[in-house]
This record gives C-alpha cells, sequence and structure tokens, in this order.
C-alpha cells in the first residue's frame, strides 16, 4: 500500500550548522529506528516540511525517501520543534516503520 504523503530528504553535511540549513531552506531533521539505536541526520526542505506537516499531521504517517542513502520506508512524524513566538519549523523527527 503506497503512503498518501511522502517527503525526500538528503543527508546532513558533516559540521553543518543548523542555522546555515536554515537559512539556505532546509530544515535539520532527524530518522530514528532505521537501523536499532542508530540515527540519521538528515535535511528536508523548508517548504515541503511544512506543507507535509501541515496535510499529514504531527503523528502522521508518511513515506521517507533519502535517495543518498538509498533508504525509501514509511515513517511517523515523531516530533516537530518550532520557534516559540514566530511560529517557524525548526526541526522534525522522524521514527522509520520497522519491516
Amino acid at each position: 500500500m503506497a503512503l498518501k504523503y511522502s517527503i525526500e530528504a538528503a543527508k546532513r553535511p558533516e559540521g553543518s550548522k543548523a542555522n546555515a540549513l536554515r537559512r539556505e531552506n532546509r530544515i535539520p531533521a532527524t530518522m530514528y529506528g532505521h537501523n536499532g539505536a542508530e540515527s540519521i541526520q538528515l535535511t528536508v526542505d523548508q517548504k515541503t516540511a511544512e506543507l507535509l506537516i501541515r496535510d499529514a499531521g504531527r503523528g502522521g504517517t508518511i513515506e521517507l525517501n533519502v535517495p543518498e542513502l538509498k533508504i525509501k520506508t514509511g515513517a511517523k512524524i515523531q516530533e516537530v520543534q518550532t520557534h516559540p513566538w514566530k511560529g517557524h519549523l525548526y526541526h522534525v523527527s522522524f521514527f522509520a516503520a520497522k519491516g
């Protein structure tokens, strides 16, 4: 069964700063549960992530695609962090489906 919502992510470059990524309209993200306790640091497009969270909702199930790492998996939007009063998206956490 194909999931209704999907997002493409890229591996986060080593040593990259979160604020520098945000200035480039990229949001830091983390995927948990893909390989046991190991987490993978990613970035997603800001506009796409905002639309995804608006449509799928926090806790929604999506398809997460990371072409660079050859990962395509179902994932739950685990946590969404936003700026306290501006509401700008700051960070997204995904939890990969077992399988």
